[in-house]
């Protein structure tokens, strides 16, 4: 699919993501792009930058209202299919999480069927998988959500859901669809609801309010940070592929663990704060373990795409957007 002049959808446009891959269509000349969004999650803040720009449309809608896709939807090329609850938000209220995760994306598929929409990019995640092992995590690894906790073991669950959403309409109805699990997302505006990327903002704050970072545990949990760049870069060339009904692993490369993360937030601040050990009992997690190995040859071989942004490249850029809104 051309990228340039097509009209394109982000439902949760107002988000992290969303904005990003708003931003990445743009830069590639698409015709209009629709953004989506309730802003119960997503926040217009995230997305004024883009108020000016005559080929974007910011629309209060749900994908809980079917009417309201079906009205969105009209005359769009493609999909990207981002809103929906997070680990976090899902645990404190599951009943809306799980309606919007499930329900919801069943309501984005019939409403991209019904108005000939012809490829859907679906926001999953390394979650689905569940707790990394000691083997490579590629798109074909098993998933084991035995070891989770509840409210990360349904939010992983209805990922599962969504990426078999794209492949039975991409069989049965002609929507093209692609999965794209993320590692772990941060970078330019960030927000308050990623579990992980969430430990990095917290830290942050202490750092600068002049409070010692916590590390949690021994320090020796891993994640795959992804910059949101990276992650918008991929949603854009997934949709411009021919590839469809497959699923992607969307991440660094990297494993990180909490020690080397907090220690490069106090290189990047200047800051000769000594990190503090914490107990993490009771916090909800996504995964706990102390090895992740998240393989992303199947996306650069099928997508060309592989992520650019490396973890202190990317956390400076993080830090610097951070101090620019302080000073705002």
């Amino acid at each position: 699919m051309e990228i340039s002049g097509g009209r394109f959808v982000i439902t949760g446009g107002a988000s992290l993501i969303g904005s990003h891959v708003a931003d990445r269509l743009l830069a590639e000349g698409a015709k209009q792009v629709l953004l989506l969004d309730n802003f119960s999650l997503g926040t217009p803040q995230a997305v004024a930058h883009l108020e000016n720009d005559e080929r974007v449309k910011l629309v209060r809608g749900d994908i809980l209202r079917v009417g309201e896709l079906f009205d969105a939807f009209e005359g769009a090329d493609g999909v990207f299919a981002i809103a929906g609850f997070l680990t976090l938000p899902l645990t404190q209220n599951p009943p809306l999480g799980l309606a919007v995760n499930v329900d919801g994306m069943v309501n984005v598929f019939e409403a991209c069927r019904y108005r000939g929409v012809k490829k859907v990019v679906f926001s999953s995640s390394i979650a689905a998988i569940g707790e990394p092992g000691v083997e490579p995590i590629t798109e074909e690894s098993h998933s084991n959500l035995a070891a989770f906790q509840a409210g990360t073991k349904l939010y992983a669950s209805t990922k599962l859901i969504g990426e078999a959403l794209c492949q039975l309409y991409s069989a049965k109805h002609g929507v093209h669809g692609v999965a794209l699990r993320y590692a772990t997302v941060y970078g330019e505006r960030q927000h308050y609801r990623g579990v992980n990327a969430l430990y990095i903002i917290e830290n942050y704050d202490r750092i600068m309010r002049g409070e010692r970072p916590r590390i949690s545990g021994d320090g020796s949990e891993v994640h795959d940070y992804v910059h949101v760049s990276d992650v918008a870069r991929a949603n854009v060339t997934a949709m411009a592929s021919d590839v469809t009904g497959e699923v992607f692993n969307v991440g660094s490369g990297v494993a990180t663990d909490l020690r080397e993360l907090v220690a490069l937030l106090l290189k990047i601040t200047g800051s000769d704060l000594e990190p503090e050990y914490v107990d993490a009992g009771g916090a909800v997690k996504s995964t706990s373990g102390s090895h992740i190995d998240f393989r992303v040859e199947k996306a650069e071989r099928m997508l060309g795409w592989k992520p650019e942004v490396s973890f202190e490249e990317g956390l400076r850029q993080l830090i610097a957007w951070r101090e620019s809104e302080t000073a705002d």
